[in-house]
């Protein structure tokens, strides 16, 4: 069933940007307003990293511990990023969720940023698909 759903169909489009050089505290007001788990990290159009909830808990952490203040995203976010491309199947994008532990993803077409697509997107295809094709349960 998910190998035939497409990662394109279920992205969010237009995914909130963050820069390497915003503050800590201003890409946290950001996930939450949002009500996101991450975001992507965009330097002059450039995919550069991600920088999620951990990364914030980091941050934060760091500040306490060294009473200073919070710091960039620059400084937290993750470079190593792994991204889906708009092409890909939704179930290539669950194995890819429990592969690396991410809540959420970019998404590529080529080494341009199209979207984003987050762990609750892919139970909306399934709930969706469910509905209109209703699954045989199967015990194990």
């Amino acid at each position: 069933m998910l190998n035939t759903l497409q990662v394109r169909d279920y992205m969010i489009r237009d995914p909130f940007l963050l820069s390497p050089s915003m503050s800590v505290t201003d890409a946290i007001a950001v996930l939450l307003a949002q009500g996101l788990a991450g975001a992507p990290v965009v330097e002059q159009g450039r995919l550069v990293g991600m920088f999620s909830e951990s990364d914030g808990l980091k941050g934060a952490l760091d500040a306490g511990y060294h009473q200073t203040g919070i710091g960039l995203v620059a400084d937290y976010m993750s470079r190593e990023v792994n991204r889906l491309d708009c092409h890909a199947t939704v179930q290539e994008a669950a194995e890819m969720f429990l592969r690396n532990h991410r809540r959420c993803l970019p998404v590529v077409d080529g080494q341009r940023l199209v979207g984003q697509l987050s762990r609750c997107d892919i139970l909306r295809a399934v709930s969706a698909r469910a509905e209109s094709a209703p699954l045989e349960h199967t015990s194990n």
